[in-house]
């Protein structure tokens, strides 16, 4: 790097990390081990002010922008080749205000940080499933997790958000400043900038959960996830029913955020679908409910995925299901409840009517299996393809334009790509599941 282009970093706060730099090499890898891109520099944020001046050197410089936060995209998006990651993971404090149930999270802040903040008031928001995801991707997206038919998705939750733009600017965007941009940051993924803070609305859910898992071979579970979906369509909010297919196993039960004995209760309507060859049941604090999941999905192993939505989940859909394929894990995870109590038009999250959210996931570890795993993933999806009504943007893989169709409607994908245009008309933030700006 020439001393003119060296000295357009010195005023950092953080770190600039080039390739031959200790500690770039692990900076670069993410989830997904399939991802092995590198960056021509990384700079480590460790303030607001890094950030500006990361994405503004960047664009003098012509590099490729991507964000690292949790590094949970499947396609390895935070990790530009030959491009500069800005990468926020230094940016991760959370401040809880009991009183207000309000909390401030940095923008590279993961889900267990701000699980474990708002936790030791009784408090919480929606956030995933795994708690080293990072809560900007998961928000920016949309955000499903256990507490979301309670609450609503991560984006019904935001309040505010601090946003660097394209052009290196700071703005709040709310329900009073810059509300288009509000609107777009909800469920419209990471097209609009980069957000350094967000402001959550937090709510009272104890510190209490339990989990509900009955295991059936395929060839007996059509009747039982028959009764499995018919016990979720009038669930109480606090249940989140979820259901696995892998391996000649089917696994349906439910999640319950709330006084376990009550989800005990639940959990005997389930037992009587069918005799399961194995049952658990287990009592967890919520701190544990959000981290079980954490060594499945660890960062060592090659993955992709393929998803859909279902406004419905038929008999004929059952039986698709049921002739997945053994080395693709295929899942489940019920909404409504308070995601489809949000007007369609209040946010730009779309599929506000999903019934189930289905994802077929392969991972494996040996590089020589990467075409006939994707291949498998592929084909598992396209045998539910017919029953789809949509596609969750936080699963969207390969899948280009066609796929952003899927995931907005015709009138959102205009407004997107209106908001696109007043705060990116460039395309700089374009290493995202991307709306092109429009510009007029």
């Amino acid at each position: 790097m020439s001393d003119i282009t060296s000295s357009m970093w010195d005023d950092l706060d953080g770190q600039l990390l080039l390739p031959d730099d200790p500690g770039y090499h692990e900076a670069r890898q993410v989830w997904n081990a399939m991802v092995d891109r590198r960056p021509r520099m990384i700079v480590q944020c460790a303030s607001v002010a890094d950030v500006i001046v990361s994405v503004r050197n960047a664009r003098e410089l012509d590099l490729e922008i991507a964000v690292r936060c949790g590094g949970h995209s499947v396609l390895g998006l935070s990790v530009p080749e030959d491009g500069l990651m800005i990468d926020l993971t230094p940016l991760s404090a959370v401040r809880v205000d009991p009183e207000r149930k309000r909390a401030w999270v940095q923008g590279g802040a993961l889900l267990g940080a701000l699980d474990v903040a708002a936790q030791e008031h009784g408090l919480a928001t929606t956030a995933g499933n795994v708690s080293h995801t990072g809560v900007g991707g998961l928000t920016l997206g949309g955000g499903m997790g256990w507490l979301a038919r309670q609450y609503g998705l991560s984006c019904d939750n935001v309040v505010s958000f601090e946003v660097v733009t394209a052009d290196g600017d700071v703005v709040t965007a709310n329900e009073q400043e810059n509300p288009d941009l509000y609107w777009a940051l909800r469920g419209g993924g990471g097209n609009f900038g980069i957000v350094t803070e967000f402001e959550f609305q937090l709510h009272d859910v104890g510190t209490r959960s339990l989990t509900v898992e009955l295991d059936f071979p395929v060839d007996e579970a059509a009747p039982v996830l028959a009764g499995w979906r018919d016990l979720s369509a009038t669930a109480p909010r606090e249940a989140t029913f979820a259901a696995t297919v892998i391996d000649g196993t089917v696994t349906v039960g439910f999640v319950w955020v709330g006084e376990p004995d009550a989800g005990r209760q639940l959990a005997t309507e389930l037992e009587s679908l069918g005799q399961p060859t194995a049952e658990r049941i287990v009592e967890l604090s919520y701190v544990e409910l959000q981290t079980r999941e954490d060594s499945v999905e660890g960062h060592t192993q090659r993955r992709y995925w393929k998803g859909h939505y279902f406004r419905e989940l038929t008999d004929a859909t059952i039986a698709a299901l049921l002739q997945h394929d053994p080395f693709v894990a295929a899942s489940l995870q019920a909404y409504g409840g308070a995601i489809a109590e949000v007007p369609p038009e209040a946010t730009a999250f779309s599929q506000r009517d999903a019934a189930f959210e289905y994802v077929a996931a392969a991972r494996w570890t040996d590089p020589a299996e990467d075409e006939d795993r994707i291949r498998r993933a592929r084909e598992s999806a396209a045998r539910l393809a017919p029953f789809a009504s949509g596609i969750y943007v936080n699963v969207l893989s390969d899948e280009g334009s066609a796929g952003m169709s899927r995931a907005y409607s015709a009138e959102k994908l205009v407004r997107l790509a209106t908001v696109k245009g007043a705060f990116d008309r460039h395309n700089v933030f374009h290493l995202n599941q991307n709306i092109t700006p429009a510009v007029g």
